[in-house]
């Protein structure tokens, strides 16, 4: 894989955690765990490990879970932008690591990726529901499977 396309996947994991914060971080922990991204002998090699992914894998199924709460935040308030800014650029990191490219560009694509999918993602599910006169509930539902789905597909790319 060149690194074009390493350093794209870097972005599209943080649209995955700008759709489900949590998300991107479990998907990349256990892709590390099951070694199919390579990050031995980099400073983020903690992703592969088991507490990193019972860690994770815990807080993305509570996410899971949150969203569906009327009481859940909207997504582009400032503490949920800032939760998946960072969560963003560590699961780009990793992703940039795991492709040897440069981290630190891995975690600027990946803030970029998060807040691109936070916005996009908040206005496509709005617009989904109106359109389809659907509850946010059905569409929430197609999101999380979308962002798994999406989550594994760029992981299994290496």
């Amino acid at each position: 894989m060149n690194g074009s396309e390493v350093l794209l996947l870097a972005f599209l994991i943080g649209v995955i955690a700008g759709l489900r914060t949590m998300t991107a971080p479990a998907v990349v922990a256990w892709a590390a765990h099951r070694h199919w991204l390579n990050l031995v002998n980099s400073p983020l090699a903690f992703m592969g490990s088991t507490a990193a992914v019972a860690v994770f894998t815990l807080l993305a199924l509570g996410e899971l879970i949150i969203d569906k709460l009327p009481s859940t935040p909207n997504r582009t308030k400032l503490p949920g932008l800032i939760g998946r800014s960072v969560l963003g650029g560590l699961s780009g990191a990793a992703v940039a690591a795991s492709g040897e490219q440069s981290i630190a560009l891995g975690v600027v694509l990946g803030v970029a990726g998060a807040i691109a999918g936070a916005f996009t993602g908040y206005q496509v599910r709005q617009r989904l529901v109106r359109a389809l006169k659907v509850q946010d509930f059905v569409i929430a539902l197609f999101e999380d499977t979308l962002a798994i789905g999406g989550g594994l597909l760029i992981v299994l790319r290496f």
